[in-house]
């Protein structure tokens, strides 16, 4: 996977568009849905700062974070690692974690599934 992937399954959300953010490809509804963190890897919302630290310490190859994360509900993916349905997956978690009401309301099949 890379930014042309990461690209194109953000757009393909609703109501998403891209701009830059801190000079690199973001993607936005009415707030940012994911962001390039550098060429490499992605920045996507998780439910909270539990459930990132819980996946860069159960798959280190794929999540990572920096000191600029803590405390937040941001991870970093890998797009060397990825999958596209994994890729996939978390752009429409982070969505849903970014989304007002008013979004969430609108699209509730994107929001983050009860089988884990």
């Amino acid at each position: 996977m890379d930014e042309s992937d990461a690209r194109r399954a953000a757009l393909a959300l609703p109501e998403v568009t891209e701009r830059a953010s801190w000079g690199q490809p973001a993607w936005f509804h009415r707030n940012m849905v994911a962001r390039m963190w550098d060429d490499a890897r992605l920045t996507v919302r998780v439910e909270d700062d539990g459930e990132r630290l819980a996946l860069v310490e159960q798959m280190p190859g794929l999540y990572s974070t920096t000191d600029h994360h803590l405390g937040t509900n941001l991870v970093l993916i890998s797009l060397a690692a990825v999958d596209a349905a994994t890729l996939d997956a978390h752009l429409a978690e982070s969505w849903w974690w970014a989304a007002p009401p008013v979004l969430r309301k609108r699209y509730p099949t994107l929001g983050p599934t009860e089988d884990v």
